[in-house]
């Protein structure tokens, strides 16, 4: 009996120690779970970071406010700088002739009513000698009508010569009339004229101010009516006309005011105004869009150069920070919060947002899930600093 106690005895010590070490065991268990619990509530792992006083004022860090914005929508167009149509003039000899002065040279300034070309050709004489015996003719003519329209009233003439005298007075008055204004086409002053003197020089003048943009011809060749002289453009008259989709046509609405630039400058800093939108799409499904240059942002700006532009649609009113506000983590987007602060430290918390419109600086944001956004402190400058601490801290 005596044996059989003892092995009851040791029986119940073993069961003792088997059962304790399941309770560590257990234990052990809950406490993993608790710990892993912990661990994955935060989904960004850990999403502070803590700053000196030291290390605060050596970043330059900046902590401010949301702010409410009038963002829109921006809709990016590219183009070309072009002249406006009455800045441009092509010449030609109406009448055609030999060229007596030298040719302009591309690039030179004319000013509008400057002579540009002197031809001489023998029809000019001709047609002011015409225009002189036509002269005389008409003096003769018209004292014989009124002569005729006299002796019409007392019913002495017949009504056939009456016509007939009345009939070649007005067409002489014609002729005269005609010959007068094709000799102001070829630059023959008429008053001169009248008083004698002919001229064996066609002019050809300015019309515009502006540049020579094509000299065509030299010393001495001669020029057919239909051939072109020069080229004349004014820069002062210049305009941008931007390419608009299809789809995007109904976003565009003359006057409305863009902002554009120069290929190969930065930002858009020059503006101009919508003064006309194309009412017929090309087979590429674009619509031309016309604007007006803003005074003072045409230096630098000739006629053929690319440009691109911003034209704001839907403006509204949105949460805003600055753009430089927002940082990349793992590849999201995050703003940085200051959590608290005391009289030796600095904690923020990285903040997952979403961004919407970026306009002059700044980005409409949203935070799902916070209330009182505008309330909070946010870093909103030099927030990458923060970010790279954090980084370095993560790598060592």
């Amino acid at each position: 009996m005596k044996i059989n106690i003892k092995n009851t005895m040791l029986m119940v010590i073993a069961m003792n120690v088997f059962m304790a070490c399941e309770s560590n065991n257990n234990e052990n268990q809950e406490s993993v779970v608790t710990e892993s619990a912990e661990s994955s509530s935060d989904p960004t792992g850990n999403n502070q970071v803590i700053f000196t006083k030291a290390q605060f004022e050596l970043a330059d860090i900046s902590i401010g406010k949301t702010e409410m914005r009038s963002l829109s929508n921006l809709l990016k167009l590219n183009g070309e700088v072009e002249i406006e149509p009455s800045g441009i003039a092509t010449l030609s000899a109406p009448l055609g002739g030999y060229l007596t002065t030298p040719a302009l040279l591309p690039g030179e300034k004319v000013t509008r009513g400057q002579t540009l070309a002197v031809l001489e050709d023998p029809k000019f004489i001709e047609l002011q000698q015409q225009y002189l015996e036509s002269l005389g003719q008409l003096e003769y003519l018209e004292e014989e009508y009124e002569r005729q329209q006299k002796l019409r009233d007392q019913d002495v003439n017949s009504a056939k010569t009456y016509q007939k005298v009345s009939s070649d007075y007005k067409i002489l008055q014609a002729r005269i009339k005609g010959l007068e204004e094709t000799l102001k086409l070829i630059g023959i002053n008429i008053s001169s004229l009248k008083s004698g003197e002919l001229s064996r020089k066609a002019r050809v003048y300015s019309p515009i101010n502006g540049f020579i943009k094509a000299s065509n011809f030299n010393l001495g060749n001669y020029v057919n009516p239909k051939d072109v002289l020069f080229e004349i453009v004014n820069t002062n008259e210049l305009h941008v006309v931007l390419n608009a989709y299809e789809k995007d046509i109904s976003q565009i609405q003359e006057g409305q005011e863009l902002r554009f630039s120069q290929g190969n400058e930065s930002g858009y800093k020059r503006k101009a105004t919508v003064f006309l939108v194309g009412k017929v799409s090309s087979e590429e499904r674009i619509v031309p869009v016309h604007c007006h240059i803003a005074d003072g942002d045409q230096k630098g700006i000739l006629p053929g150069m690319y440009v691109k532009a911003l034209v704001e649609t839907d403006a509204a009113q949105q949460t805003t920070v600055p753009s430089d506000a927002i940082v990349k983590y793992n590849g999201e987007n995050f703003l940085l919060r200051l959590a608290s602060k005391s009289t030796d430290s600095y904690v923020f918390e990285l903040v997952p947002v979403k961004t919407g419109t970026i306009a002059d600086g700044y980005t409409a944001i949203e935070i799902p899930g916070m209330d009182s956004i505008e309330e909070q402190d946010w870093v909103v400058k030099n927030a990458y600093s923060i970010i790279s601490a954090k980084i370095n801290s993560e790598e060592e």
